[in-house]
């Protein structure tokens, strides 16, 4: 947490610090690119020779913390196999103490969340074979509020000795006003002297949100240090992130971590491909794995990715070096959001990832000498999410869905007898598709094994009330190493049933090598669009991803991108009616449905002088349900070009989808009131919008706060009484 998630409305957009410095130095020949760093001595504390494995309660709980969650946390680490795959650390994140130090100056658990005191906890944790982490602040305040440990660095290390501690988060709010380097040095060294002088081998993570490029002198004082702001349950904010941290390669090593901060895997705002992206990038980047879930209520797949044991065992690698970006093909790595990672392990072998950051599905990869591999006539793919195992004559290559990954251990020389061929199967896009115009679909096979194929068989499916007709012979022999075969469908759309419907097409290839059979499937998604009628308009300020808008009768729906809507930024797209609000006007709505909402996306009621007036005051109110915001109005108090207030505060009322939106103009007053079952309303709270006119447009929007991804959002009805 920092000081940005501290106040009334963070955004996804919070500083980071760029490192246009360090990309600047890739290599876009086939190379690994090389970026040299100080010589650093990491912290002689003998902890986290590998990145720690663990959990913290802020992501899902906030300061609701207590004893009794951190222990059942404990015991649930131990019944779902977390501690098997070996998470160690329970952290204790902000809010554990009281407002006030004692008489003698020393922090206070909050007496009804911690009764028997932190000892007590850290004796249950340390009783079930694990280790108990705690939170406090370089300032003179934590991040909420409560007594920071400046100036107080030794008696607060003595407590948290005295207590059994074993993991230390510091973080950086309220700091003496954040002057410089030297002094974030001072006062994280301050820290750092005083838990030593404990004698207690305490894990020390720096939470300083790389304000003072922490990796640089980060390893002579802690075993980890955060490298950007807080993650947030979203796929914007973890790929922003990761495109930070990717870089900073050269400043991790045993002890001394890069920390793009927690695990959101079972939050519920992602999917579970781009959860698996997260673990995978984090994993491989040598981050510390710490779960930010409510480990005792984790859904089968994501208590799945947590405990890959594959995925994990490349993090936790002797070898503790972090992968690399690959610049493959003659382009820079992450060109066109295509990124290939390489980490080396120990004994020979490397980890390669293959994420596709962007939307659409895309075939690529590297060969292994991009990849760092010796040269040999072959090369064993172990997929570590797929749990299989193929040969390579060289290609490392994949179909990767958007948003996702395949991630694999790679072997030279080590094919076994009966491992069969590793082949790409690639379908070309279906954006084009639209009700009754025909498009054609090319699907490709490529063999990229020393292994010939005898015979392949390739076949397109779509849903009921498509067509499909292949144009061209769909069968195929002898596909020889680094053969490519290809072939071609017709493929007509059906007249959607929703204001915009998502269907599938399957691309699949049956083949078979030395008698025995394979099969490789790759899938996209065709959105089929109802049009906007009128009287209903359309409108989007979004630049990062075209929007997409349907209705059929009182069903409306809306595929937008977009950064916020939020101080200088105002980016949306929304279906809207003009003139439509008057001085005493209801505007109503139900958000049906939400998917790729995650993070603090928005979706509700817009109400503003002209809707397609973006970027120019004054801005009107919104009202609107977030992942991580939670219900909440936002407006422009002050008639500037922008809204800037909102309320209530983050997460006070909980996100829910299907949820009704109610929203009552009087004048220059508004009143937001939403419903679950349409019939109870609940008052959200009065504000006063200065410069609003007498008539003005009604919409319903969209912001995915995800740049170039967008949330589909569907709703019921938009009427203005």
């Amino acid at each position: 947490m920092d000081t940005r998630e501290a106040a009334d409305r963070p955004r996804p957009g919070r500083r980071r610090r760029g490192l246009a410095g360090l990309a600047a130095a890739l290599l876009v020949a086939g190379t690994l690119p090389l970026i040299t760093a100080p010589a650093a001595q990491a912290l002689a504390n003998g902890l986290a020779k590998t990145p720690q494995l663990g959990w913290n309660d802020w992501n899902a709980f906030g300061c609701d913390v207590s004893a009794a969650l951190v222990e059942q946390t404990a015991d649930a680490m131990i019944a779902n196999g977390m501690r098997k795959a070996g998470y160690q650390y329970v952290n204790i994140d902000d809010c554990w103490m009281t407002h006030d130090r004692d008489a003698a100056g020393n922090l206070v658990p909050d007496p009804v969340k911690f009764p028997d005191g932190i000892k007590a906890v850290a004796d249950y944790v340390h009783a079930k074979g694990l280790k108990l982490g705690i939170y406090e602040d370089a300032g003179t305040a934590t991040c909420a509020g409560y007594p920071g440990s400046l100036g107080h660095e030794k008696q607060d290390a003595a407590s948290f000795a005295s207590w059994g501690v074993d993991y230390l988060k510091y973080d950086n709010c309220n700091n003496a006003g954040n002057s410089g380097t030297q002094q974030n040095i001072d006062r994280y060294s301050a820290m750092r002297d005083a838990l030593a002088a404990t004698n207690r081998p305490i894990l020390y993570s720096l939470c300083e949100w790389g304000e003072f490029q922490p990796w640089t002198w980060g390893p002579q004082v802690g075993n980890s240090w955060r490298t950007t702001g807080d993650i947030s349950d979203g796929y914007g904010s973890m790929l922003s992130i990761f495109q930070t941290n990717v870089w900073l390669y050269p400043y991790a090593g045993p002890g001394a971590w890069n920390d793009p901060d927690m695990l959101e895997v079972g939050n519920g705002h992602m999917t579970t491909a781009e959860y698996q992206a997260e673990f995978s990038l984090w994993a491989a980047m040598n981050a510390p794995l710490i779960a930010g879930a409510d480990l005792r209520h984790l859904s089968a797949a994501d208590l799945a990715i947590y405990t890959n044991t594959d995925v994990i065992a490349v993090n936790q690698d002797s070898l503790a070096k972090q992968a690399v970006p690959v610049a493959a093909g003659g382009k820079p790595a992450g060109n066109n959001g295509l990124w290939v990672l390489s980490k080396p392990l120990a004994g020979g072998d490397r980890a390669v990832v293959l994420f596709n950051s962007t939307g659409a599905s895309a075939t690529f990869g590297a060969t292994a000498a991009e990849a760092g591999l010796p040269k040999a006539d072959d090369y064993q793919l172990k997929d570590l999410w797929a749990h299989t195992t193929t040969e390579t004559a060289g290609a490392i290559n994949a179909t990767v869905p958007g948003h996702s990954v395949v991630m694999y251990r790679v072997s030279a020389g080590k094919v076994g007898s009966n491992v069969g061929p590793s082949v790409t199967l690639n379908e070309s896009s279906v954006d084009g598709a639209a009700p009754g115009r025909p498009i054609t679909v090319t699907e490709t096979f490529t063999n990229n094994g020393r292994t010939a194929v005898k015979q392949a068989d390739l076949k397109l499916s779509a849903p009921a009330g498509w067509t499909v007709t292949a144009t061209g012979p769909t069968r195929f022999t002898n596909v020889s190493t680094g053969s490519t075969v290809t072939t071609r469908f017709t493929v007509t759309a059906p007249t959607p049933t929703t204001p915009i419907e998502t269907d599938t097409l399957t691309a699949t290839a049956s083949y078979l090598w030395r008698n025995q059979q394979g099969t490789a499937t790759t899938s996209q998604q065709a959105a089929l669009v109802s049009p906007v009628q009128a009287p209903y308009s359309t409108y989007s300020s979004a630049t990062d991803a075209p929007a997409q808008y349907g209705q059929v009768g009182d069903d409306f729906a809306v595929n937008g991108a977009g950064q916020d809507v939020w101080s200088s930024n105002d980016n949306y797209s929304a279906i809207y009616r003009s003139g439509v609000v008057g001085t005493n006007a209801t505007v109503e709505t139900t958000v049906t449905s939400a998917t790729g909402f995650g993070g603090y996306a928005k979706a509700g009621i817009m109400v503003r002088n002209s809707m397609t007036a973006a970027g120019s005051g004054p801005e009107g109110i919104i009202l609107y349900v977030s992942p991580s915001g939670g219900i909440q109005m936002e407006w422009n108090s002050d008639g500037n070009p922008y809204i800037d207030s909102v309320t209530p505060d983050n997460g006070s009322i909980p996100s829910t989808v299907p949820v009704h939106l109610r929203l009552v103009r009087a004048g220059a007053s508004y009143t937001g009131y939403y419903s679950k079952d349409g019939q109870t309303w609940t008052a959200i709270g009065t504000v006063t919008v200065p410069g609003q006119a007498a008539t003005q447009d009604a919409g319903l929007f969209v912001v995915s706060a995800s740049s170039g991804a967008q949330a589909l959002i569907t709703y019921h009805g938009l009427t203005v009484s």
